[in-house]
């Protein structure tokens, strides 16, 4: 009998939360208690209050502590709760190092509350070494990372700037999320800690809000879970419930979402009203190689640039099957608007600065029929250009 290792895919079924070691059940149960009987006034039983630890939310944290390679995963109430709480580990008189193109809502949390508490950040291109060496100050303590970026998908060397912090004394933080553990181990490549907003692809339905993350060392994990029961924005059991359940077929789903995805942009970037396509699986990305050194895929997220913003307007009102919305990473293809939706909180001179330009759309894609996307893709595309071609005013 072969003793080879289970898949990272046989795994998210098979693990330690395969059934319920009591019933045999085949599904983790919810476990609803706030509080739990104590059988002594001595000594105190694992679970206590569910605010420190509560049996549903354990098995989901040792689940993406699993899928990670980490030693240590904790269950947050939104990615943007996991993202804070790891902020957390600063102090006043810190500095982060930071990607250039961050969501809107890790930029809002860094120019508006961290620097209340004195803590400073310097936005950089993260794709530029050398940018990232001249941003750093001695009081540089965080290097926080997406990779690849939202929205314009720049990618970032994950083992060369945790190399970096480390020669510095500060963590390397990884926002994995585009890619989740099935795509790429940001801890193995040397980061500290990794955030998910498990809102997207780990849960995958559009029906729970979460945010998870994963440490390697245990020090830290400890530090991290202190932070987490302090400040209290834990994930309740139900919501971990449906992202478990969503995490089962995670594999299937990124898989078939990136073939969607990589279809996708190969016909965007063949259309004229797209003046550039933003993905690392095109071999025009500047980045094209560096993502497939480090990751196992594109991922299913892309971003596109048209023409004009009348034309972008145009073209969202006649397009038909993706659902035009905030988030990303659902069974359903997702077509957000960054100036508006995920980066609403960046100023329009910073994110102009930055490339996310007014005629920019995010896709997310989903598990439809990509030859259906480009019909309907095209379709829109010949109804908002229509006025146009007749020599009509826009």
């Amino acid at each position: 009998m072969s003793d080879r290792p289970f898949s990272f895919e046989t795994r998210l079924l098979h693990n330690n939360q395969k059934f319920d070691p009591v019933t045999g059940g085949v599904s983790v149960p919810l476990q609803h208690a706030s509080t739990f009987h104590q059988t002594s006034s001595g000594e105190f039983g694992k679970y206590d209050y569910s605010r420190s630890l509560n049996p549903t939310r354990e098995a989901l944290e040792e689940i993406i502590a699993e899928m990670e390679s980490g030693t240590r995963g904790f269950a947050f109430s939104s990615g943007m709760a996991a993202i804070s709480t790891a902020f957390l580990l600063l102090s006043q008189g810190d500095h982060v190092v930071i990607s250039e193109d961050v969501y809107g809502g890790t930029y809002r949390m860094v120019t508006e509350v961290l620097n209340r508490f004195g803590i400073e950040h310097t936005f950089t291109d993260m794709t530029d070494l050398n940018a990232i060496k001249q941003a750093i100050r001695p009081n540089t303590r965080v290097f926080y990372i997406e990779t690849p970026s939202n929205p314009l998908l720049k990618v970032t060397d994950i083992r060369a700037v945790s190399t970096l912090a480390k020669q510095h004394g500060a963590y390397t933080f990884v926002d994995n999320t585009f890619m989740t553990p099935y795509l790429q181990k940001p801890l193995l490549l040397g980061a500290d800690v990794v955030l998910h907003s498990a809102t997207k692809f780990l849960s995958g339905h559009s029906d729970t809000l979460a945010g998870l993350a994963v440490v390697k060392n245990k020090k830290l994990a400890e530090k991290l879970y202190f932070l987490q029961n302090s400040f209290g924005a834990v994930l309740g059991v139900q919501d971990c419930w449906l992202v478990m359940r969503g995490i089962k077929t995670l594999s299937v789903r990124l898989r078939q979402s990136q073939l969607n995805a990589a279809r996708l942009a190969d016909y965007l970037s063949g259309h004229p009203s797209v003046i550039a396509v933003h993905y690392p699986g095109l071999k025009s990305h500047p980045q094209y190689d560096l993502q497939n050194q480090q990751a196992e895929g594109a991922g299913a997220v892309l971003s596109f640039e048209l023409e004009s913003e009348q034309l972008l307007k145009d073209f969202i009102q006649h397009v038909k099957i993706p659902v035009f919305a905030v988030s990303l990473g659902a069974v359903e293809s997702i077509l957000s608007y960054p100036a508006k939706m995920s980066h609403a909180a960046m100023p329009s001179a910073e994110r102009e600065s930055r490339g996310i330009s007014s005629c920019l759309l995010r896709l997310s894609a989903g598990l439809e029929d990509p030859e259906d996307l480009i019909q309907d893709f095209a379709a829109a595309f010949d109804y908002a250009l229509l006025p146009v071609q007749q020599g009509g005013l826009k």
